[in-house]
């Protein structure tokens, strides 16, 4: 529950649906002017997206059919932080093996966002890799993955041109633009 001070202070709140990775809750709110209003909210588990860019200066994409919007995407790797996992940086050594076949010797954090701050919880942390080696993990069984790779320069060209789609993948473009603008 938000402070007296905070523009919204939650009165109550309602779980309304509980699935396998996301649950849902009804909030009702006051207002800073005192008016009354409801708030859906998805609890989602934060999650990592790594920008991997191989000794050719090849970022690493991951191309899926995505169910929600029922449309094939091509995206950075990314997935949610297991539960138990605590650090950023471990979930996205993790992700990458599993989602690339590929381990990073470096991993720079560059920032965070949230994926959809008006509905949902989950903040996205966001990394660049790079110095890496083949040392893949098994890949989740629901998931049917293509890698792919372009360079830094033609991936910002897809985006402005509006090829891209995911937004997790246009912030962690814009994101790492300062260290890989020369490549």
């Amino acid at each position: 529950m938000a402070d007296a001070e905070s523009p919204e202070v939650t009165v109550s709140s309602e779980r309304v649906y509980q699935g396998k990775r996301i649950s849902v809750r009804l909030e009702h709110v006051r207002l800073s002017d005192g008016t009354e209003s409801t708030r859906d909210i998805v609890d989602h588990p934060d999650a990592v997206v790594i920008l991997a860019v191989d000794d050719e200066g090849n970022v690493l994409f991951v191309r899926q059919y995505r169910k929600a919007p029922e449309v094939e995407l091509l995206e950075l790797p990314a997935g949610v932080m297991d539960p138990g996992e605590t650090e950023p940086l471990k979930s996205a050594q993790r992700e990458l093996r599993e989602e690339t076949g590929y381990a990073a010797g470096e991993l720079t954090p560059l920032g965070s966002f949230y994926s959809a701050p008006g509905t949902m919880t989950e903040l996205l942390y966001c990394f660049l890799a790079r110095q890496l080696t083949y040392d893949p993990l098994p890949a989740d069984d629901d998931e049917r993955i293509e890698l792919e790779r372009m360079s830094f320069a033609d991936a910002v060209a897809a985006a402005r041109a509006g090829l891209f789609q995911d937004s997790k993948t246009l912030a962690s473009l814009f994101l790492a633009a300062p260290y890989l603008s020369n490549e």
